[in-house]
């Protein structure tokens, strides 16, 4: 399996050029660009589901530290009322 992806990563131009031409061959020159466009939107979603989980990790991080602060105001009060 993972000599698989080692191979992926030697792909030279003669390579990526006998995919393009039986892409251009399968689906034709008028599906290209309807499928680029597909595969650009799911790259777009893709990127911004990867955003929303780093907003998630800053929520969750704000959240910790209100949880901090406001322990140490309520230990800082009944300290304030024992005395």
């Amino acid at each position: 399996m993972m000599y698989q992806f080692v191979l992926l990563g030697i792909m030279g131009g003669y390579e990526i050029i006998v995919i393009a031409l039986i892409v251009l061959i399968l689906f034709g020159g008028k599906k290209i660009p309807e499928l680029m466009k597909g595969l650009g939107k799911g790259i777009k979603e893709f990127k911004n589901a990867t955003n929303d989980s780093e907003v998630k990790k800053d929520i969750d991080e704000i959240s910790s530290e209100v949880k901090d602060v406001s322990s140490k105001v309520k230990d800082v009060t009944s300290l304030g009322k024992k005395g």
